[in-house]
């Protein structure tokens, strides 16, 4: 027993003393003698290589290699005398300081025995992959990707490095990056003492992305927190562009819990411009360059379906094994590269995250802008939060020290070098860069608003200018000039009453749903179509089904240009489609989601591209042809199949079968089998794979019929609006009548009262979803006494409705 002891004691001292580990040698419980990526990496090829996942092989220094290191070269006393007078707030401080002790660390030699460990290592890689393989250098702090403190990107990484000069020369660079400016700053913010981290370097088989693709996903929502979705990004070439933000990648979103049950949920696709890759520079003087990436793969997407499914799965798999091992929920950041020789797939990181992980899952906060001005600059939202001040126009990291507290930073990018400023910025603006960005990461990080993928901020914005940067408004960012009144509004989640009525949302907008579906709720009662078709489309359905017949020259300008990936340019309309709708309905999954098929009327209709040609002219479109009587008309017909088409890939392909989907202005029982004949014919069969559809109940037929209508349908939602229109007889498009619309008028309030009773009596569900309960307190205590099952609302008045809601049921 006494001589297996002292083996393992023996074998314990010669790992925690070796100079040098193989990968598959480490685990997660080594983050203190190889780092967090390295660590990392020997996990993922242990335990999760053999389940498919591709993790290039490679070797690690150790924390106790470049101790030894500084011991040996007696480094720390000297070290030690150059901290002593740094002042990490004076940028010019910082900076003459972190020189001097990167130059002490470059002119000092490594010991021989080190350097031998570092030859052998590699020389085991060149065994494997052949003479002179190529490889990353990566630093891998001790204290790096612990959720609390994410060292990510504070030391170098060196790709494409030769030889074991190349590697002996990166790995001394690299121990000098423990004392780059950003990660002194950065240590010195979260409180880690200079000299108890250590420093280990990663070396690792390089993927040939150069000739293919790479980027960041996220196995969590970055903006909403929301947890299941993945977040992947893609651009041409090696990562680094992507995790600098120097392109602006593509993006895609996938559904997890579906993914998981073997569906194929890809919530949406946005392409990335990708100007630029970077690739190797075979026979130049560095190791890599960045080239122009031609225009016509610009306009392709960087991975096909399969390959961001795959990547998803991965995703998945990972964040499961760090949630088992650390016996908590764990969100991870994930770098991925795909081989161009070989067409493979591989992760080359993976770390935890570090900004929605943390943050309290029992408060709602919401920034809300009180007032509007003129819009300067766009770009991709990153913080859901509002910030303002003078801006400051910075092009070169070396002048940051221009930078004041408060001011707006406005630049092309930013990398780690930036750092030291950006935690004093009150809002970030670049014109590069995705959601997976530097400037992106780091905002979050520091609780700032970011507006990152510009493009021209630097030159619209000026030096001095008082600007406000909206995030908070969707996944557009806004900056607007001036500084502008807002709101902050924080709601505790805890101790919320339960109601007997069902609380439901109305959501139209796909951008919003992730972020809303945090609001206590019981899933939502109204999302329309007619926000995708308007704001994601733009387009008429009929005009893209005969877009080679479109005689408005500038509405095809603008449909090709829309659909420029499409030569099907009508599967333009059921991709968009499906993936907004999707995006609704994972986000409240699997709670019920009510899908409303189009209500435009006429006019709305041939407002759209190429609508005027397919529209007729009426004199009142608000009671002519709309909804349920377009569906089965030959004239239209065409244009609802795609609607079907969109709704049968959410529910059979994305696996998101809580979608109820919704008739509305359906003025008979007959025309209601009409519909439901039309809808069968492109396989959405009320029934199967558990379709219930609904029908509004907004016409005085709806409620008079309402017995007959639930033979047809499986239930009702009370559209409150066009009922009180149709009921009090009144248009509600028109001033002069509009004093008279009030929901709560007696003959509107019997309308409602009828409709519930009929539909108990005949075991269907009913609700309602128009405006009234929002705005009216007393109107929702109404609906509670008339026993009503659900009450769609309006997202900002879900909580007061909810209060006023048990108030009733209680008393």
């Amino acid at each position: 027993m006494l001589h297996s002891t002292t083996i393992a004691q023996s074998a314990l001292h010669a790992r925690t003393h070796a100079f040098v580990l193989p990968f598959r040698e480490v685990g997660i419980a080594d983050i203190p003698l190889v780092g967090g990526k390295n660590a990392s990496l020997g996990e993922m090829l242990q335990q999760l290589s053999p389940k498919g996942i591709n993790v290039p092989d490679g070797f690690a220094t150790t924390a106790y290699a470049y101790r030894y290191f500084i011991e040996i070269a007696g480094l720390e006393k000297k070290l030690r005398h150059l901290f002593a007078e740094l002042d990490v707030e004076d940028v010019l401080s910082l900076r003459q300081v972190g020189k001097q002790a990167r130059s002490l660390i470059l002119q000092t030699p490594f010991p021989d025995e080190l350097q031998e460990a570092i030859i052998q290592g590699y020389q085991a890689l060149c065994e494997r992959y052949g003479a002179d393989t190529d490889v990353a250098v990566r630093s891998s702090a001790t204290a790096e990707d612990l959720p609390d403190a994410s060292f990510a990107g504070q030391q170098e990484t060196y790709l494409n490095v030769h030889g074991t000069k190349g590697v002996l020369e990166a790995c001394h660079k690299c121990f000098a990056s423990i004392f780059t400016d950003r990660a002194i700053s950065y240590r010195q913010i979260k409180g880690f003492d200079h000299f108890e981290v250590a420093l280990s370097v990663g070396v690792q088989k390089m993927v040939r992305s150069d000739l293919a693709s790479s980027g960041v996903m996220f196995s969590i929502d970055t903006e909403t927190g929301f947890k299941d979705a993945a977040l992947i990004t893609a651009a041409y070439g090696l990562g680094e562009n992507v995790v600098q933000g120097a392109v602006n990648p593509d993006e895609y979103l996938v559904f997890k819990p579906t993914l998981k049950q073997g569906f194929k949920p890809i919530l949406e696709k946005r392409l990335g411009t990708k100007e630029i890759k970077m690739i190797y520079d075979l026979g130049g003087s560095k190791f890599t360059k960045n080239i122009s990436v031609p225009l016509e793969q610009r306009h392709q997407f960087a991975l096909n379906d399969d390959e961001i499914l795959t990547l998803a799965r991965w995703a998945c798999e990972i964040e499961d094994h760090y949630s088992i091992i650390r016996s908590v929920y764990t969100p991870m950041d994930i770098e991925w590269a795909k081989d161009g020789i070989t067409n493979e797939l591989f992760i080359v990181q993976a770390r935890p995250e570090t900004v929605q992980s943390q943050k309290a899952q029992n408060m709602l906060r919401n920034y809300e802008l009180k007032e509007r001005s003129t819009v300067l600059v766009k770009g991709r939202a990153i913080g859901e939060m509002i910030g303002q001040g003078k801006a400051r126009i910075i092009l070169d990291v070396h002048k940051i020290e221009q930078f004041q507290p408060g001011e707006v930073l406005v630049t092309n990018r930013t990398d780690p070098d930036w750092e030291p400023i950006m935690k004093k910025a009150s809002a970030i603006v670049t014109n590069q860069g995705g959601r997976t960005c530097h400037a992106a990461i780091i905002a979050r990080e520091m609780g700032i608003p970011a507006i990152v993928g510009c493009g021209n901020a630097t030159m619209v914005l000026k030096t001095g200018q008082e600007v406000t940067v909206s995030c908070a408004e969707g996944e557009e960012g806004r900056v607007y000039n001036g500084l502008l009144p807002f709101e902050v509004n924080e709601v505790t989640l805890e101790n919320l009453p339960r109601t007997r009525t069902k609380i439901l949302m109305n959501v139209g907008n796909p951008e919003e749903a992730f972020s809303l579906s945090a609001i206590p709720n019981d899933g939502v009662g109204l999302a329309r179509m007619e926000f995708i078709i308007a704001n994601h489309i733009q387009a008429h359905p009929l005009a893209l089904l005969h877009f080679n017949e479109l005689e408005d020259e500038l509405a095809r300008y603008k449909i090709a240009e829309l659909t420029a990936q499409y030569e099907d340019k009508a599967q333009f309309f059921v991709d968009k489609l499906a993936q907004g709708i999707g995006t609704i309905a994972a986000a409240f999954y699997p709670k019920p989601v009510i899908v409303r098929m189009s209500d435009f009327k006429s006019n709305e209709y041939a407002n759209l591209l190429g609508g005027r040609q397919f529209e007729p002219d009426e004199e009142n479109p608000m009671i002519g042809w709309r909804g349920a009587s377009r569906y089965y008309d030959d004239r239209y017909r065409d244009g609802f199949a795609l609607e079907c088409q969109a709704m049968k890939r959410v529910r059979d392909e994305m696996g998101l079968t809580n979608v109820i989907l919704m008739i509305p202005f359906c003025r008979t029982p007959e025309e209601g089998k009409c519909v439901l004949a039309e809808m069968a014919k492109h396989g959405l069969v009320r029934g199967e794979n558990g379709l219930q559809v609904y029908v509004m109940c907004e016409l005085p037929s709806n409620v008079m019929l309402a017995d007959e209508f639930s033979e047809v349908f499986d239930g009702f939602s009370i559209g409150s609006n066009d009922l009180t229109q149709l009921t009090l007889g009144l248009d509600r498009d028109s001033a002069l009548v509009s004093h008279l619309f009030d929901e709560r008028n007696t003959a509107v309030k019997r309308m409602i009262a009828s409709a519930i009773f009929t539909a108990k009596q005949n075991d269907r569900k009913i609700g309602i979803c128009g405006q009234a309960p929002s705005d009216y307190p007393e109107f929702a205590r109404f609906l509670v006494e008339q026993g009503i099952d659900s009450i769609s609302l309006n997202p900002d008045s879900v909580l007061k409705t909810l209060l006023e809601i048990a108030a009733v049921e209680a008393s």
